[in-house]
């Protein structure tokens, strides 16, 4: 029988499964029921039990691709008590490790394909156990007639911690946000009413779990409505439909880029031939979700709601292209100067809804009313920065228009969003500050062409030092903690960094400029390498942003 109502647990989503033996989990090795699925989360419960040392903090690190092993850890973890810290594998060396050892977990979760990331890893007091050894199995045999509730190292409760999601700021390490039982069974149940999640639908779970958008729009509203989830061990996007149609598969997220490698595919005459009804996601961008609706048949919601809970737009059938919606239910959200806290006057746009005055009406959302923030975990300075004044700051920009339906205009100035995954500019400058030939360096985002951001690096050099673009490309193969989305597609080479009176540099005038300046601005290409841009290039590059309607970010 469907149903759409909450419980106050993920762990009592979890124990609703036990005894239906319907399709749950679809994977690359066969199909689980949802039984099944309950029996091996409530093995795992068990098991951790065990191992969690006393006193310990009951958290988990997973390190794994999306293996039907992820979400029995995350049933694992509700039906315990305890929380899962994503752990995401395009980290590298101390950072990787710094992730583990901040959210103080004592075991992780990994499979052979992650081990070479681990080696040489100063990780104290950390239990490593890989999935799919004869040693994994052997731990995991005495405990495989648990049942949900028979083991917890405490009661679940709605304010019980359950996920400790990574979300980069605006300086220094990404923060560990507190995501609650309570907060996430209430998010699925909220997306499988607003979707009408049922049994008969089948939710394919193509982006990664270590990252909120898999587990809190996809596998949770899949949980609620009783739905099966397909598992795609990473994105692929020549596979995609292909995977639709074996695992009959109805309803996909998405994040940024994913929509535009779909669309790159080569089109086929059964593009439309599939059981998909929706996607759901950020940053598409109005052109390329018209674009995917006229070729695959499918229409795509784009939605906003940070996984800290502070603040979500929720779309009405009213709203206009590219627009998000209007603050959801019982948020008072506002666009704000972030220096002076002064709402920004409404946006103006022409009649193809590009906007006009953007230097006055893009500002910082901010939710003046009551918040879900739940907090970061172990960072008291970052929590007072996202709360200042009574108010939660996003930490995003948006506009809002005269009717009050709101705008994403991309991220606060010292944030990156490349290929759907944050990034803290300081981090990536303080590496690149490592390049001998640098005298100072500056990190910041510059528009993708079709959503999200770039990274763009403005270099001075040292005296005499003349920018080699192979010894740059060996100096950033050489750091072990350049993740590898950090690597700058732009390089600009300055005379001398521009700063303020204050001494502070400049990244306003910076971002502004992007790749347009007369000084030499070095472009890495997808294949590799570092090219000088050219006016061509330069051309070429504004008519892509034309062509997916950006061009008023980049102007801003």
């Amino acid at each position: 029988m469907r149903t759409t109502t909450a419980p106050e647990t993920v762990a009592e989503l979890i124990a609703r499964q036990w005894g239906d033996h319907r399709p749950g989990l679809k994977h690359e090795g066969g199909v689980l029921t949802h039984h099944r699925t309950a029996q091996e989360a409530a093995a795992r419960a068990a098991l951790l039990v065990d191992l969690m040392p006393p006193g310990a903090e009951p958290h988990l690190g997973v390190l794994l691709d999306n293996t039907p092993e992820f979400p029995f850890w995350l049933g694992a973890e509700a039906l315990a008590g305890a929380a899962v810290a994503g752990i995401n594998p395009t980290r590298r060396g101390p950072e990787l490790a710094r992730d583990l050892l901040h959210t103080d977990c004592r075991i992780l979760i990994t499979e052979r394909a992650h081990l070479p990331l681990l080696r040489g890893l100063d990780l104290p007091g950390v239990r490593i156990l890989v999935t799919g050894t004869e040693e994994y199995e052997a731990l995991l045999a005495p405990y495989a007639a648990a049942k949900p509730g028979e083991a917890a190292l405490s009661t679940p409760a709605p304010d019980s911690r359950l996920l400790l999601y990574f979300t980069s700021g605006s300086t220094g390490a990404p923060k560990a946000a507190i995501c609650t039982q309570g907060r996430m069974a209430a998010a699925g149940a909220s997306l499988a009413r607003q979707f009408s999640v049922t049994p008969d639908d089948v939710h394919s779970v193509c982006m990664p779990l270590f990252h909120g958008n898999a587990v809190i729009a996809d596998w949770l509203p899949a949980l609620v409505g009783g739905a099966a989830v397909a598992l795609r061990r990473r994105f692929s996007a020549s596979a995609f439909l292909d995977d639709v149609r074996a695992y009959g598969a109805t309803y996909f997220t998405y994040v940024g880029r994913a929509i535009q490698y779909l669309l790159a595919t080569e089109p086929r005459p059964d593009d439309r031939t599939h059981s998909l009804r929706l996607g759901f996601g950020t940053e598409a961008g109005a052109v390329d979700a018209a674009r995917f609706a006229e070729r695959f048949g499918v229409r795509l919601v784009e939605g906003y709601g940070a996984t800290e809970g502070g603040a979500s737009v929720q779309r009405t059938p009213d709203t206009p292209p590219g627009a998000l919606g209007r603050a959801g239910a019982g948020d008072d959200l506002a666009v704000v100067d972030p220096e002076t806290g002064a709402e920004c006057p409404a946006a103006v746009l022409d009649g193809d809804g590009r906007l006009l005055n953007g230097s006055a009406a893009i500002g910082e959302l901010v939710n003046r009313g009551r918040s879900l923030f739940e907090g970061y975990w172990n960072n008291p300075a970052a929590e007072a920065d996202r709360t200042r004044d009574g108010w939660y700051w996003t930490g995003d920009l948006f506009f809002r228009d005269a009717a009050g339906f709101l705008y994403f205009a991309g991220r606060t100035d010292d944030r990156l969003r490349v290929d759907s995954e944050n990034l803290a500019a300081a981090v990536i400058e303080n590496i690149l500050a490592r390049w001998a030939d640098a005298a100072a360096v500056a990190v910041y985002a510059v528009p993708d062409e079709v959503a999200g951001d770039q990274v763009m690096a403005a270099v001075s050099l040292r005296e005499g030092a003349v920018f080699s673009p192979a010894s740059f490309e060996t100096f950033l193969s050489a750091q072990p903690d350049l993740g590898t989305k950090m690597s700058p597609r732009y390089v600009r080479i300055l005379p001398a960094m521009p700063v303020r009176a204050t001494n502070k540099i400049h990244r306003v005038s910076l971002r502004r400029a992007a790749f347009r300046c007369a000084d030499p601005v070095w472009h890495r290409s997808p294949a590799g390498g570092y090219a000088l841009l050219t006016e061509a290039d330069v051309a070429t590059l504004l008519a892509r942003y034309e062509s997916h309607g950006r061009t008023d970010l980049l102007n801003r």
